[in-house]
């Protein structure tokens, strides 16, 4: 019997069954294991082993608490650890909970069973032409595979399509699984939901989850009695043995990729986990990921048009591009920004003014001598936040008081440079006094239930400016918001990152999206230097097809993804000599076969982070397969003989590379 456990080795590990014990695949299993007792599921049973019977050990014990993981939920484990080369058993145990990765018990109220599922529907509003079609179009192609970009603009109601499809799979018997980017998301979601099927039941999943209350959502999806599943990434890897739809709301997002351990893309592991379960996958956006578009003009993907918004009398929102060098802002805004929301004010209408960064600053520096705060574990500078009186790193989480005085020259002069949300606040406070402001970002909502209370108070109107992150970049309908003006857009525009572009104009057509969704109209103020830029003037059409063929045609000549497949092979170490020699070492291992090209090891635009010193080194092949065949082989010689004090994992398809 072979069983997967969570160790950091390629390979599967025999044990014996004892006489009298039936056990099979997808079965939690207690086994020794060293000196210890270590949880694994059984992936096989066979009557003989390549291990002497003498040498096998038993298994301990059988776990009978939880339902046995299916073959196709196995199929798919096996998959993401071959694609993403991870060893299977540390794939297999890592997408359990954390309390079914234990030995221990599970306490009483998780094994506990949910309440039984009931198909009743409440729809929210009688649905438009469009989403009526979008429905009959994806409903008819329940029972079978099919990938359908549901390609909506801001507004469009996808959220109601996805709930009459839903409605369709629960009356089937089926059970229905709804990824969304961000835990912030989840409670405006789960209020739809529960709205929309009161006698569900819905299992929610993401890692802000207590043990109790996640084991509890993953055993019920395992035993088919939640009809729902809504989460975050990490929803893609529960089992359900009635999986009869998967929805990818805003498929586009970068969160939607897991950036430690398990390296996987939860969008493009629920278009295959559908696959396997012969169901229909609906990618929902109003900006797709290049990838997604490009599978779409190919013909692999199926996409169904939202033009319009939902409610009657609603449009989108107009959009100025507003010129910093004949416009210069005072304090970060400029006269256009002030009067806008002088005028919403009068008007009891909401704005929100949005900057995509956090902290009062992102840079204190002395003048005198150019000395700025910096993190001692991280190539990056130390951020201010003034509420607090701290410098943070965003990267490693470190924190420092604010000096006294210059540690360089002892200038006690020292200036903060730039302007992140507490900055924002400060400033609009000053020039708005009677206004009620309300800063949204992750250091005003550190809990869920916080920011859960804060964003009802702004849809109930109970905020008259609104500053935030991408916190309040999608997902959420606030009626009485009617501007949206756009700070600091420009840094995108000159990032080395080839996927900069799309990522900001995803971003700003979100955020762009929060305004109007009524009866009123929405004006977006957009700041910058670059007025000419082709991104903004898709943006002021909301052309999302122009910018995408656009983009596609310039990394098409330049050759990067879609057009061809990458994988990085990273290491960190304390030293960056030992990282680099590290990947030299790696990469002299296996020959690249044809088509395959190797680049040279190189450091991280951000060498150092938490301590440690970064290298990666990138492969990139035009042949999916023959990248797939020289990165496992290479995997295969690593974890075989692989040297002590580097840290190093692979990442393919890769969408970071800070």
């Amino acid at each position: 019997m072979r069983v997967a456990l969570d160790v950091p080795l390629p390979r599967l590990f025999d044990y014996a069954l004892p006489e009298g014990l039936s056990v099979g695949p997808g079965q939690r299993v207690t086994v020794p294991f060293g000196r210890s007792t270590r949880m694994g599921v059984v992936i096989d049973a066979s009557a003989a082993s390549e291990l002497a019977g003498e040498r096998l050990k038993s298994v301990a014990g059988i776990r009978d608490d939880a339902p046995a993981l299916t073959a196709d939920w196995i199929d798919l484990m096996r998959f993401l650890s071959t694609y993403y080369q991870r060893p299977l058993g540390e794939t297999v145990v890592a997408a359990l909970p954390p309390r079914l990765r234990s030995v221990k018990p599970l306490p009483r109220k998780s094994a506990e069973a949910g309440p039984a599922t009931s198909p009743r529907f409440i729809p929210n509003h009688e649905l438009t032409q469009d989403q009526s079609r979008a429905v009959e179009s994806i409903g008819s192609k329940l029972g079978s595979f099919a990938a359908l970009l549901l390609h909506g603009v801001t507004g469009s109601g996808k959220t109601e399509v996805y709930l009459h499809l839903i409605s369709r799979v629960l009356e089937r018997g089926g059970q229905a699984l709804v990824l969304v980017p961000e835990i912030s998301l989840t409670p405006q979601l789960e209020s739809r939901f529960r709205e929309a099927f009161p006698e569900a039941n819905l299992a929610l999943m993401h890692s802000a989850l207590e043990d109790v209350p996640r084991t509890r959502a993953w055993l019920d999806a395992a035993r088919g009695e939640a009809g729902i599943v809504l989460g975050t990434r990490l929803a893609v890897l529960a089992p359900m043995p009635r999986l009869g739809i998967i929805v990818v709301d805003e498929e586009h997002d970068s969160s939607f990729k897991q950036q430690e351990g398990l390296r996987y893309s939860a969008r493009d592991a629920a278009v295959y986990r559908a696959k396997l379960a012969s169901c229909p996958v609906v990618l929902g956006t109003a900006t797709p990921a290049l990838e997604t578009w490009h599978n779409h003009k190919l013909g692999r993907y199926e996409r169904i048009e939202l033009p319009l918004r939902a409610v009657p009398g609603s449009r989108l929102p107009d959009v100025r591009v507003i010129d910093l060098k004949t416009h210069p802002p005072e304090h970060g805004l400029c006269s256009a920004l002030v009067q806008g929301i002088s005028a919403r004010l009068a008007r009891g209408e909401q704005s929100l003014v949005f900057i995509n960064r956090r902290g009062y600053a992102p840079v204190l520096t002395c003048e005198a001598c150019g000395w700025c705060a910096g993190c001692g574990r991280c190539s990056a500078h130390l951020v201010l936040h003034s509420v607090q009186h701290r410098l943070k790193c965003h990267h490693c989480g470190a924190e420092e008081a604010v000096p006294r005085a210059c540690p360089t020259c002892g200038n006690v002069d020292l200036k903060p440079m730039g302007r992140g949300t507490q900055r924002v606040e400060e400033t609009l406070a000053s020039r708005f006094p009677g206004a009620r402001i309300l800063r949204i970002d992750r250091d005003s909502a550190r809990r869920r239930a916080e920011l859960a209370r804060t964003l009802e108070g702004v849809r109930r109107g109970e905020g008259d400016i609104l500053v935030g992150t991408q916190l309040l970049a999608k997902g959420h309908d606030f009626p009485k918001l009617t501007l949206v003006g756009v700070l600091n857009a420009d840094s995108a525009l000159v990032s080395t990152d080839y996927r900069a572009a799309e990522r900001l104009f995803a971003v700003l057509s979100q955020v762009a999206g929060r305004a109007g969704r009524r009866e009123q109209p929405g004006e977006v103020l957009v700041q910058t230097r670059y007025p000419d830029h082709p991104l903004f003037a898709a943006l002021a059409t909301h052309d999302y097809a122009a910018f995408a063929e656009a983009q596609l045609d310039e990394r098409r000549r330049a050759g990067f993804p879609p057009f061809l497949h990458e994988a990085a092979l990273r290491a960190e170490a304390p030293q960056l000599a030992h990282a680099l020699a590290f990947l030299r070492e790696a990469r002299e291992r296996a020959e690249p076969p044809d088509g395959v090209t190797v680049y040279d090891p190189v450091p991280h635009v951000m060498t150092r982070r938490a301590g440690y010193e970064r290298a990666q080194l990138l492969m990139q092949s035009r042949s999916r397969p023959a990248l797939q065949e020289y990165v496992g082989a290479l995997s295969t010689h690593l974890f075989a003989d692989a040297p002590r004090g580097v840290r190093w994992h692979f990442d393919v398809d890769p969408i970071e590379f800070d």
